[in-house]
């Protein structure tokens, strides 16, 4: 006969999100509690894959900076050893016309052709013109990145790349998610660089970072995991639906969860089509609301290569890729995160074939490494379709046409997951859809909709972001507290947030 619990607060999801929220209940230990999560073990969409052959690749590019003093607080506890950790300062490059311009792009015209140079120069003068003149702030980004960078760097690289990122165009996009994601140049600055030929680098929250030595970015959320009570975490429970009035989780194994409380870290649409005996006017309103939100897909492509890593590779951390001549918008040098990421120099792997295959068939003799490996993103929508049976080997040959393989590299390694959800994208009628339907969800039935596709926004989606989503929802669930992540990103974002810590003494 299917088992019936119940608890003070329901926490569903062990990505970053859900294990926040568990580990402020387990802290406060004021209340029961429980998380439940569909998948073997936890990390969520910050989870690390690990290929047959013994190669790490991540649910994508994640690094870890922060800033909030209590995710460093839960972080060090969990992984609290000098040699738990790798620490970089990031070296990143935008790939076009067959150089490598230092990012962000915007401030680093200096080393484009002269006639790209003067195009951009031309453009921010343009747009310091038109902000002059403006009368109201921009409404979308693409309004936004003409009035800021101008025509100029628009086409050579805004426009291109974003919607290589955001598999939409940036006319269909809103701008009040920027704050310090994208940089905002100085025409001074950039005229002054371009004529001393300098270069500007280190702009932004992630200028250094830093990455697990073992596991990937799953490993950062298996360890976190492990300080929490085990009897707490369920795994390989999967929610089906919700019962909205009675307060009730029904999961796949037939069983049935009550709470007073509930924190998702589910897709807020999947949960509006999942919720069962809300109010008709609230269903009708919460589905009709949720059309304004749209996301797009990632493919994550991984490359293990034979050889020692090449010169030309050096210390590049991730780069960034507008033209049309690869199909990835970014590309990570994932053996530079850490050497783990890659199997042992003497694993025998045989070669799968050649960066190009017109190189001829390898000999397929298992040999000794070293080893190094590239990590891609591809993203799509119904906008920007991927042919799933090319990708693989698109993405390959825009390694070879970008210069990051050369033509007779040995790859002995291949890796594709797609990933749906990917993206929350910033859409115009996002926030609008977010205003009708977080606080029905809340006031009306108790439940918070946090994390990166649980509250939607993107400007909030790093990892120290959504776990301090699950931590503060905890908080307002409890004891009414506000949400400052959720409700104030610019605020967070310009501040070093130490309100909270893990122990008193910190």
């Amino acid at each position: 006969m299917p088992s019936s619990t119940s608890v003070d607060t329901l926490v569903i999801g062990a990505g970053p999100t859900g294990l926040g929220a568990a580990k402020r209940l387990n802290q406060l230990n004021t209340a029961t509690w429980l998380l439940v999560d569909a998948n073997e073990e936890a990390g969520g969409l910050a989870s690390t894959d690990v290929t047959k052959e013994g190669f790490l690749f991540d649910v994508g590019g994640h690094v870890i900076f922060s800033h909030y003093a209590y995710f460093d607080d839960v972080i060090a506890e969990a992984l609290p050893n000098e040699k738990d950790w790798y620490n970089h300062q990031r070296v990143s490059y935008v790939r076009r016309k067959n150089i490598w311009v230092p990012f962000p792009y915007q401030n680093n015209i200096s080393v484009l052709p002269v006639e790209d140079q003067v195009q951009a120069l031309e453009g921010m003068i343009d747009a310091a013109e038109v902000r002059v003149r403006a009368k109201d702030a921009p409404q979308t980004f693409d309004e936004w990145i003409m009035r800021m960078m101008g025509q100029g760097i628009a086409d050579q690289f805004m426009r291109p790349y974003n919607y290589k990122v955001w598999a939409f165009p940036t006319t269909t996009m809103q701008c009040k998610w920027l704050g310090e994601r994208v940089a905002a140049p100085s025409l001074k600055l950039s005229l002054s660089n371009t004529l001393y030929k300098k270069v500007a680098g280190g702009w932004g929250p992630n200028a250094t970072f830093k990455f697990p030595a073992e596991g990937g970015t799953g490993g950062i959320w298996k360890a976190v995991a492990k300080t929490l009570p085990q009897e707490k975490l369920q795994f390989k429970r999967k929610v089906v639906n919700i019962d909205a009035k009675a307060h009730t989780a029904s999961l796949d194994d037939g069983s049935k969860i009550q709470y007073k409380h509930l924190v998702s870290t589910m897709g807020v649409d999947y949960l509006i089509d999942n919720l069962k005996d809300a109010d008709q006017s609230d269903v009708k309103q919460l589905k009709a609301a949720k059309e304004g939100l749209i996301y797009s897909s990632t493919h994550v492509i991984g490359i293990g290569i034979r050889g020692k890593q090449p010169e030309r590779i050096g210390d590049k951390c991730w780069l960034y890729f507008p033209e049309d001549n690869c199909p990835f918008y970014r590309a990570t040098i994932f053996s530079n995160y850490s050497p783990n990421n890659c199997p042992a120099e003497g694993a025998k792997l045989p070669t799968l074939q050649y960066a190009d295959p017109t190189q001829g068939k390898p000999d397929s003799t298992p040999k000794d490494g070293p080893y190094w490996s590239l990590m891609m993103e591809v993203s799509e929508s119904s906008a920007k379709p991927v042919n799933l049976q090319t990708i693989l080997a698109e993405t390959v040959q825009g390694c070879v046409n970008t210069e990051l393989c050369l033509p007779g590299d040995e790859i002995v390694s291949l890796y594709h997951r797609k990933f749906t959800p990917g993206y929350p994208t910033p859409s115009l009628g996002r926030d609008a859809a977010l205003s009708a339907i977080l606080p029905t969800l809340e006031s009306k039935y108790n439940i918070l909709s946090r994390g990166r596709f649980g509250s939607w926004k993107y400007e909030v989606g790093n990892q120290d972001h959504s776990f301090m989503l699950g931590v503060e929802a905890v908080d307002k669930a409890l004891y009414g507290a506000p949400e400052m992540t959720l409700e104030s990103p610019d605020f967070v974002n310009g501040r070093r947030n130490a309100e909270r810590r893990l122990t008193p003494s910190a």
